[in-house]
């Protein structure tokens, strides 16, 4: 079973597509159906299926999470204990408990089974740079 480790760099918070980067794995598995499963090796990052054609929902998406879970500086947020890593990180925490850090995604044909708008994305809560691990693993 075709499994490998994919590394992403982030510039904060945000949603990063690698879609291409997954299909192009699918591809050369040459697994024409099966189940792949997309883990992400953090606790203060999610994985998401949005929709890629407009931006503006990764816009909307990224605001309405900074607004339902804001930073532990935030007065809203003063029943926050853990704090030693930064106003950022148990809200990211959190909003990694709201998403979720695996997927799974059918294989038909040898392709990713997907909508035609839907992309595959790492979902960074933290403010700084980070690189993130995506594990993948093709079932059949």
């Amino acid at each position: 079973m075709p499994q490998k480790i994919l590394s992403l760099q982030t510039r904060g918070q945000g949603l990063y597509e690698f879609t291409d980067q997954i299909a192009a794995f699918v591809r050369s598995a040459d697994i024409e159906s099966g189940l792949l499963t997309v883990f992400v090796r953090h606790t203060s990052c999610s994985l998401l299926i949005q929709e890629n054609a407009d931006p503006d929902v990764r816009t909307d998406l990224n605001g309405f999470f900074r607004r339902l879970v804001p930073p532990s500086s935030d007065p809203s947020m003063r029943w926050i204990v853990h704090t030693m890593e930064g106003p950022d990180d148990m809200p990211a925490h959190i909003k990694a408990a709201l998403t979720q850090v695996s997927i799974g995604i059918p294989v038909m044909d040898g392709r990713l089974v997907l909508g035609t708008w839907q992309g595959i994305y790492l979902f960074e809560h933290r403010e700084s740079p980070h690189r993130r691990e995506v594990a993948l693993h093709l079932g059949n």
